[in-house]
């Protein structure tokens, strides 16, 4: 069985951020440091926390987004989202203005409001959120209506990531960020997006049906349990719970054809994922494993080839293999 443990140490190298982990935080901070500048909003007491795959260690290469969870637990019970929302408008707005091209750098969307760096290539969304009457989480404008608010519970699902991580020795990070990857390189810009994938990806290994020894293993079980969830949500309606808030499912925008197309995307690399780990030749594994992680941010392939592989994934003709009778002659003498 082929287990390339090195070669998916790579794979996780090459998928990490890179530049964005230090341009993440500076935006984070001065969108921070534009709201906490405004009485309004001080007087709601807002306290931003950083939210998200960044926050999560679940982001790969490229980092395009960063998302800010502004807590404004004074806020009184009359102001509605669509003020609130407003107030964000006019303190970013007015602190970062527009960019050399002239447009501005604040854009208003359904639930927050996102403000553009086009120094770091990067974004940063800055969602309120009011406190829920549990008083343990909290609710965010709802997207599309006046003054209606969604319950939500970003932090928790931070608190549930680390947890799962260590109940599995530290593979299931690595082996979110390769699903999410996985989604990336088959699907590219079609919904569901990354988010939905890194829910499955938690829900599958909380089933207990998610195993494995390294990374390879824990890779083809996880795509192979990841893709019956979608099966099941694209066949049978079954929603995606969100672990966070009892009774919330995930929502997501994606058009039938795109279900259908992820849905038969992540049955064959499931499939093939599976196929790979039980192959003897190196090689071929790696090939199958490389076709399903694509490209990363750079354009460069995931999943590097073994040692003594040519990139067809054919054995070089120079290679030695561990017991083998003969071996090429050398041009160093000795004696």
């Amino acid at each position: 069985m082929a287990r390339l443990i090195q070669q998916f140490k790579d794979a996780l190298s090459s998928i990490e951020p890179g530049d964005d982990k230090a341009n993440a935080p500076e935006a984070h901070k001065v969108v921070r440091a534009a709201l906490l500048s405004d009485s309004k909003l001080t007087d709601y007491g807002a306290d931003p926390v950083l939210i998200g795959s960044y926050k999560r260690n679940v982001s790969i290469k490229r980092i395009k987004d960063v998302d800010v969870f502004v807590r404004l637990p004074e806020i009184p019970n009359d102001v509605t989202s669509q003020q609130v929302l407003d107030r964000f408008f006019r303190v970013l707005h007015d602190e970062f203005g527009s960019d050399d091209d002239g447009q501005r750098r604040t854009k208003r969307q359904d639930r927050s409001l996102q403000v553009s760096f086009p120094e770091f290539d990067l974004y940063v969304d800055a969602v309120p959120a009011r406190p829920h009457s549990d008083g343990e989480t909290w609710e965010i404008p709802q997207r599309g209506d006046k003054d209606q608010w969604v319950q939500t519970n970003p932090e928790q699902l931070t608190a549930l990531s680390s947890e799962m991580n260590a109940a599995h020795d530290g593979y299931y990070v690595p082996i979110v960020k390769l699903i999410r990857q996985t989604r990336r390189s088959l699907l590219g810009k079609s919904k569901p997006g990354g988010f939905f994938f890194e829910i499955a990806t938690y829900q599958a290994f909380a089933s207990g049906a998610v195993t494995g020894t390294d990374h390879a293993s824990y890779f083809a079980s996880a795509l192979d349990e990841v893709s019956r969830i979608v099966t099941d949500f694209v066949n049978y309606g079954i929603d995606l719970q969100d672990p966070t808030v009892a009774g919330n499912i995930i929502r997501i925008r994606a058009s039938d054809d795109e279900l259908t197309s992820a849905r038969n995307q992540f049955a064959a690399a499931a499939s093939t994922a599976k196929a790979a780990l039980n192959e003897e030749d190196e090689g071929k594994a790696a090939l199958a494993f490389r076709g399903l992680l694509g490209k990363n941010g750079d354009d460069e392939d995931v999943f590097p080839m073994p040692p003594g592989f040519n990139e067809d994934g054919t054995k070089k003709a120079s290679a030695v293999s561990a017991g083998a009778r003969l071996v090429p002659a050398g041009s160093r003498t000795f004696g």
